[in-house]
């Protein structure tokens, strides 16, 4: 058995265990829905009532939950005198937000609120998100962070990591972006060169960016020392906390050592974005649900999905509406997350094989070796 073959044996025995899965307990389904309120026929006038759902499926049909909250992130916002696009898309999510009833109890903003750093853009964005008046909390993203190193960021909308326990619930917002090995120094770049660099998915000089971290991970272990290992974690962060596609950085570097804190809870969740896309996993006793965009739908890695996956079917590129969303998410009367994205199109799910991503190629593939083979023991940054 060669040295690769045998890192991941070792990975899948660690992590997945035999038979390991997250508690029984636990449901999510990958409902999705028509936003209905600007069909014709509805009954109602499109003036007064554009923004607003027509109905909530997740209250008619499910019944009662303890409490919902929200989920925007990845409006990639250039200043209003660019480019509007992303400013209508993004406005529309808040709205819809606010107009939940009964209310969402927080929502949570999971970065690259602007597109390429500037304070215009994370001014802007903090301008649009005044109309959501209930609790809001806030995780970067690399596009927030790297003209200015975060400085804009965390004065317009705090530090990270931070915890916060909720109707029974421990709620973590992790830093995922701001901990890239420094690439930029050496090659004596501007601020707007490094974030030209780190605004591209699959930009080689800044390599594996995405990580948790040494400080991070003892912060963690610390947040969770003194919770119930049987009660309800989610962690918000704005990449995966597992190994989807690492030449994306659609993980962090250091995912092993987050899921080694994590191995002793029997109910976690992982809510990210980052990906711009419908996506779920599970590993070991952690469950992943992947965030649609308000801006753009990214493509599905080469190496496909996970099997737990559904496949979004390509979008309309003509269509600024297309593929694009947000999420409400109800913490259910079971302790189980329950995503509901919020498309704004008719035809979500793909089921033909050559829908984007999909086919005989939709394995996930555990192989984090990408940071290992260019940094041998950077796993765990700074």
């Amino acid at each position: 058995m060669d040295d690769r073959s045998q890192t991941r044996r070792e990975m899948h025995q660690v992590l997945n265990g035999d038979g390991e899965r997250p508690a029984p307990s636990l449901g999510i389904t990958r409902r999705t829905f028509l936003h209905r309120s600007l069909l014709a026929g509805a009954g109602l006038g499109i003036g007064t009532h554009g923004w607003f759902p027509l109905i909530n499926t997740v209250d008619l049909a499910f019944g009662a939950s303890e409490f919902k909250f929200a989920w925007i992130s990845d409006t990639h916002l250039y200043p209003k005198s660019v480019n509007t696009r992303f400013v209508d898309t993004a406005v529309r999510a808040v709205k819809e937000v606010q107009a939940m009833s009964p209310p969402a109890d927080f929502l949570i903003v999971g970065g690259d609120i602007g597109q390429l750093g500037d304070p215009v853009e994370l001014e802007l964005g903090a301008e649009i998100l005044k109309e959501v008046t209930i609790k809001k909390l806030y995780i970067p993203g690399e596009h927030d962070w790297y003209l200015d190193m975060g400085v804009a960021w965390e004065k317009l909308y705090g530090h990270s990591p931070w915890a916060m326990d909720h109707k029974g619930v421990r709620f973590i917002g992790l830093d995922t972006v701001s901990r890239a090995p420094d690439f930029w120094t050496i090659k004596k770049m501007t601020p707007k060169e490094r974030m030209g660099h780190m605004a591209v998915l699959d930009g080689s000089v800044a390599g594996a960016w995405a990580g948790v971290g040494r400080d991070q991970l003892a912060w963690l272990d610390r947040a969770l020392a003194d919770w119930p290992k049987d009660k309800p974690v989610v962690l918000f962060s704005h990449n995966p906390l597992w190994e989807y596609y690492a030449p994306w950085n659609f993980w962090v570097r250091d995912w092993r050592e987050v899921h080694e804190i994590l191995k002793p809870f029997s109910n976690v969740t992982n809510v990210h974005g980052h990906v711009h896309q419908v996506l779920y996993n599970e590993i070991g006793k952690m469950r992943s649900i992947g965030m649609l965009a308000t801006s753009w739908p990214w493509p599905y890695p080469p190496q496909g999905v996970p099997a737990l996956s559904p496949c979004q079917t390509r979008v309309d590129p003509g269509d600024p509406y297309d593929g694009v969303g947000w999420s409400r998410l109800t913490m259910t009367t079971k302790n189980a997350v329950d995503n509901e994205y919020v498309m704004w199109r008719k035809d979500v799910i793909g089921e033909a094989p050559w829908d984007s991503g999909c086919g005989d190629n939709n394995n996930q593939i555990l192989s984090p070796r990408l940071a290992d083979q260019i940094w041998p023991h950077y796993g765990a940054y700074k």
